[in-house]
């Protein structure tokens, strides 16, 4: 997921752990609900690409039990080490431009990964290619350019800045090379690999303790290219960070598109 000028959202960053903790209380229970659709269950083979945190190695590692195996991928593998054990592998890989870690697994997921790699159609092939015969690919990813606001409901001059603020946030994605209509796509991209039986859904939280925290999370972590770039002033980004810590403000996260099919 690197570029040259670097992953505008770094594993190594203290907001990082924020987001990951957002993210978890946000998608978990649609992941997890399709995962468990998926049939996942004991001495599975999975591979979880660009894990990033540690909410869904943990869960699929309970599921497959002492005689599975989940490996767990990420160009960064900084925040795995507490799931670093058996039935869990980690390792450092880039799904775009390396093979994949392993072959024959029945289940391979990615969740908010694709629309970050530069080369995602490779990463996508290699993850289908990695499936044994009859394996369960789950691909969820965002897609803001459906829904770009932070606050859909724009009644005010506090949700104003947001949505401006989310536009700045937004570009310097695109910038980075983040494809910011990915999500959309997933269904056809999972039948023209070949998989069979594909179906898929959206899941769009409007507001949540979460969602806010998602935001101020994400504004920290970006203050300092918001600014350079002047998209934003430090004045910006005080007065919208106040409004989030004075509560009131719903905050909307991108819609996420979970794509799910099997091998042939």
């Amino acid at each position: 997921m690197t570029r040259p000028d670097g992953y505008l959202l770094d594993n190594q960053r203290t907001e990082a752990g924020e987001r990951f903790d957002a993210f978890a209380s946000l998608f978990d229970p649609t992941t997890f609900r399709h995962l468990e659709g998926l049939g996942v269950g004991p001495g599975w083979r999975c591979w979880e690409v660009g894990a990033g945190g540690t909410s869904v190695v943990s869960w699929l590692a309970k599921r497959v039990g002492p005689t599975g195996q989940v490996v767990a991928t990420d160009i960064d593998t900084s925040r795995l080490g507490p799931v670093a054990r058996p039935p869990v592998e980690v390792r450092v890989h880039d799904a775009g431009a390396e093979e994949p870690p392993g072959e024959d697994f029945d289940l391979v997921h990615a969740r908010l990964v694709l629309v970050h790699v530069p080369d995602r159609d490779r990463a996508l092939r290699s993850m289908v290619r990695s499936l044994r015969p009859g394996g369960r690919l789950l691909v969820e990813d965002a897609d803001p350019a459906l829904q770009p606001l932070a606050c859909p409901d724009e009644h005010g001059p506090e949700q104003q800045l947001a949505n401006r603020l989310r536009t700045g946030f937004r570009r310097l994605l695109a910038e980075r090379g983040a494809d910011l209509s990915y999500g959309r796509r997933l269904p056809r991209l999972l039948r023209e690999a070949g998989l069979q039986r594909v179906e898929a859904e959206a899941y769009f939280p409007l507001t949540s303790p979460a969602g806010a925290a998602l935001e101020s999370a994400t504004i920290r972590q970006v203050r300092a290219e918001l600014v350079r770039t002047g998209r934003a002033t430090d004045d910006d980004i005080d007065r919208h960070l106040a409004h989030i810590e004075a509560g009131g403000m719903d905050f909307a996260t991108a819609p996420m598109i979970s794509a799910w099919g099997r091998k042939g």
